[in-house]
């Protein structure tokens, strides 16, 4: 089976690869054409999710090819700033879009907060035979008062996630993609698609 994911983020191609089975095969933007960013002037995580696959899917349709197209979004809430980044979290320090600009405004608007609980969550939409479908996962940690690690992406440096010391970015990637909010959205989405054979 062949997923087009709407994603040009090699990083998070790489992610989802490493968590699908042999069986399934995943491609991404620049794989069907698409070189341009995709708009996401959703409201919610989901919203966005949702935008990403239909843009993609109604790019396909016009192209008279029909692949299931799922698309993720994700977002880090921090409790102490009324869940913000949330739906910003990729462009919270601004344009152009900087995983450095937006840990370090994460680290000043928390500067003096002693409250760093957060939670990152993905929503994933599937397109498949015309029917939409929503797999959501979330893990819940802590801010770190400074980067940490080389590993991973985004907030990773900041993230801890519940039941551990180390930042995303400190981990190996196999323990980050063992227990990420994106694995838990991802393994959802595989139970489904197992459900189908």
């Amino acid at each position: 089976m062949q997923l087009v994911f709407a994603s040009a983020n090699k990083n998070k191609i790489r992610e989802i690869n490493a968590l699908l089975p042999e069986n399934i095969t995943v491609v991404g933007l620049p794989d069907i054409g698409i070189t341009e960013e995709i708009p996401e002037p959703g409201a919610t995580i989901k919203e966005n999710a949702f935008l990403k696959a239909s843009y993609v899917a109604d790019f396909l349709k016009q192209k008279n090819q029909s692949f299931s197209v799922f698309s993720d979004d994700s977002g880090l809430e921090v409790l102490a700033l009324g869940n913000a980044p949330g739906v910003h979290s990729a462009r919270y320090a601004g344009l152009p879009k900087s995983d450095e600009a937006n840990n370090k405004k994460l680290l000043l608007e928390l500067k003096h907060r002693t409250d760093r609980r957060a939670r990152f969550v993905t929503m994933i939409t599937l397109i498949m035979n015309g029917e939409v479908h929503y797999f959501e996962g979330e893990i819940k940690g802590t801010i770190a008062y400074e980067p940490r690690g080389h590993n991973g992406f985004g907030y990773d440096p900041l993230f801890i996630p519940q039941g551990y010391r180390s930042t995303f970015a400190e981990l190996p990637a196999e323990t980050k993609n063992a227990i990420s909010h994106r694995a838990v959205a991802v393994s959802q989405l595989l139970e489904f698609l197992k459900q189908l054979k």
